[in-house]
């Protein structure tokens, strides 16, 4: 099963001709989800050849550079006919803003938009094989949360060997063992999946911040996510700029993703100051981290491998 990462919006605040405003999706097996929606995002998605077909919009806060692409999309989405809902989930006190952005100039979407409140620290959506979790984060005058997508775990390997060895015989007997399910023998021997099947595997995880200075939730939301992708606005000599306006280095993200022992690291939020060279920002991080870390590009695509590095 498939899970790619398209960064659609990998600036800051400013957009500059190579980065636009935040907004990354993510594309599960073809369900997509939306996680912020910064100006241009619609024309971003056409450029890099996502797809439209968004079921849920994950909002981190209600800055201009993160929701202020929302009515066009919507509006592109009405244009083509749209009729399945779209849910909306954003932090506490958020829905009269946003429907108020959604609906303006008068503007009435011809689909249901649902717009879920959700509070840090709990699930905004429940999606069956995973759910995403919110965590708070901490920027500058503002309610603001990240998310963290993280799959359930996964069926042992089948021991097809040992199942043989074991008189199994080959076909629909292996998928009721996979599955969980005893299976008797024709001499009346019982195998239990126990025996033929290995421990559970660990599901992927993906964190993502939004804008933030570097907090504990962000280790704590999920264990050894295999995708950090972490606000680092500018490099270690605007540090100072960064603590004042609720932003993060390059480095101090490489800290938190250490700490949280991810596996990969994508630094985004790149303020204009770096739009002819955001390098110094990468060697920082790349300098504090024993993982692998990178400053992604807009369009930039990235498919997140699960921890076992093999998949199913």
């Amino acid at each position: 099963m498939s899970m790619r990462v398209t960064f659609l919006g990998t600036g800051g605040a400013v957009p500059t001709t190579e980065r636009g405003p935040s907004a990354l999706l993510v594309n599960r097996e073809g369900e997509r989800l939306l996680f912020d929606c910064g100006e241009g995002t619609q024309r971003q998605m056409m450029r890099f050849g996502t797809g439209f077909t968004v079921s849920h919009l994950f909002v981190t806060h209600l800055h201009g550079d993160h929701v202020l692409g929302i009515p066009g999309l919507v509006q592109t989405w009405d244009f083509n006919d749209r009729e399945e809902p779209l849910v909306v989930h954003a932090p506490p006190g958020s829905k009269r803003h946003l429907r108020n952005l959604v609906e303006s100039g008068g503007y009435r979407p011809g689909f249901p938009i649902n717009i879920h409140e959700v509070k840090p620290g709990n699930v905004a959506l429940s999606g069956g094989d995973y759910e995403v979790r919110t965590f708070e984060t901490n920027h500058r005058n503002v309610r603001s949360m990240g998310y963290a997508l993280v799959e359930d775990d996964r069926r042992g390997r089948f021991d097809r060997e040992k199942a043989e060895a074991l008189g199994v015989p080959v076909g629909p007997a292996f998928g009721r063992l996979h599955e969980g399910e005893s299976v008797e023998l024709e001499d009346g021997t019982v195998v239990r999946p126990e025996q033929v099947v290995g421990e559970s595997r660990p599901g992927r995880r993906l964190v993502y911040t939004g804008d933030t200075r570097p907090v504990d939730a962000t280790v704590e939301v999920a264990a050894e996510p295999d995708l950090l992708v972490h606000d680092a606005t500018f490099a270690d000599d605007r540090a100072d700029r960064a603590r004042g306006t609720g932003h993060s280095t390059g480095r101090e993200a490489a800290e938190i993703a250490s700490r949280a022992g991810a596996r990969r690291l994508a630094l985004t939020h790149i303020s204009s100051r770096y739009a002819g060279d955001a390098s110094p920002i990468e060697r920082e991080a790349q300098a504090a981290f024993d993982g692998e870390a990178f400053v992604p590009d807009d369009g930039q695509k990235f498919e997140v491998p699960y921890p076992d590095a093999d998949g199913e």
